[in-house]
């Protein structure tokens, strides 16, 4: 024994410095194990020491019609070697049927389902530990681009959210349309909302994974030629732009955003290649060009599940692409290949195939929510 130190001491010291997904597994062998590993300080000093490693994606349809919600949502893992595993079951801890929002280091931030509901809630919940937390929260069918991000307070329990409201400002002529979006903080510290003073004055609608946080700041693609950013610290607003000009008709977004090494990445497919950007100076929208891969060239790589791409992405303005990118987040980008879902990393440049767009069930091709997750032991308490 390590002079000072007891066998707790000892277990700690070590077991605090493996993933995740290992300390889940000696979770099921040992009981004593697994009371240590929910231990709130073990789980705080775990979260501190360990670094997030993208694990899957959460996904999730939405129907094109109407506005009600759809209940499924699938987990598909990236961090196995089988493929087309996908798992229906993972949030089935919470007490009711939720709708995908926002994720950050480790935890899932979800509302109850709208259909035929006359009041909503907020769920805030780890999927490792299944701890999970409920705020109440008052939602308006009539509200529009409605995006709600999560702000991991480090390693405690404590977490800060942000949602907005969109308010449309029509003129006297009737051919342009404005919006304005207010920004509502909630704090754990406080257990209240917030209205911030700042306001945004912006035309776009936001679209695609809502409220990517990177080193203080929150970010939302819109489906126009604009980031909307949000310093949580300041909570002052401002508009950024992307690094590449969007086709004039082509409707929606041509890329996605993500977070790597504390820095935003911007990634766009288009016919002549896949383009990453990184944001440099957030102030000036200045951005630097990472990389730029042809088609032609991740084809030659990828031959099994990439082909003719050049040619099938020559219509800018076709509203299912051949390829799409999805969500992207620590060196992987999920995108959509034909009906197929793969992930692309970018230090290999290898495709790999993980499902089908059919085994993710109905409405999937529809602006999906999608979002990426690490697995954390961040701790969750009772508010």
């Amino acid at each position: 024994m390590v002079l000072g130190l007891s066998n707790l001491d000892i277990s700690f010291e070590v077991l605090s410095r493996l993933r995740t997904k290992s300390l889940l597994e000696l979770k099921l062998v040992s009981k004593k194990w697994g009371n240590m590993f929910s231990d709130l300080s073990f789980m705080q000093l775990h979260s501190q020491r360990s670094t997030p490693i993208i694990s899957g994606f959460f996904f999730q349809g939405r129907f094109q019609t109407c506005e009600d919600d759809m209940d499924n949502v699938s987990y598909i893992p990236v961090d196995r070697e089988e493929i087309r595993v996908i798992h229906k079951t993972v949030l089935d801890f919470l007490p009711e049927k939720v709708v995908l929002m926002a994720s950050s280091n480790g935890l899932i931030c979800c509302r109850n389902s709208k259909t035929n509901k006359s009041f909503s809630a907020i769920y805030v919940c780890n999927p490792a530990s299944r701890q999970w937390v409920k705020l109440d929260w008052s939602w308006s069918r009539e509200e529009r681009g409605m995006g709600l991000a999560l702000v991991p307070s480090g390693s405690t329990s404590e977490f800060r959210l942000v949602n907005l409201h969109r308010l449309e400002i029509e003129y006297e002529n009737h051919d342009d349309l404005d919006f304005i979006y207010s920004f509502d903080v909630y704090s754990t510290r406080t257990g209240k909302w917030k209205t911030s003073d700042d306001m945004c004055l912006c035309k776009y609608s936001l679209v695609k994974n809502l409220g990517i946080y990177v080193s203080g700041i929150l970010y939302w693609l819109t489906d126009g030629d604009v980031i909307l950013a949000f310093d949580l610290e300041n909570e002052k607003s401002q508009l950024i732009n992307i690094p590449v000009g969007r086709h004039p008709f082509k409707e929606g977004p041509e890329g996605c955003i993500g977070e790597f090494n504390g820095q935003l990445y911007y990634v766009t497919i288009k016919n002549t290649g896949m383009q990453v950007w990184i944001l440099e100076n957030y102030y000036a929208s200045e951005w630097v060009l990472e990389s730029c891969i042809s088609l032609d060239t991740m084809e030659q790589d990828n031959p099994k599940i990439i082909f003719n791409a050049a040619e099938r992405m020559e219509n800018p303005c076709d509203q299912n692409p051949y390829m799409d990118p999805l969500a992207f987040q620590d060196g992987l980008l999920l995108m959509k290949v034909c009906s197929m879902i793969v992930s692309y990393h970018l230090e290999t440049g290898k495709l790999k195939e993980l499902c089908t767009y059919d085994a993710l069930g109905p409405n999937s091709f529809i602006n999906p929510m999608v979002l990426p997750y690490s697995m954390s032991l961040v701790p969750l308490r009772r508010l």
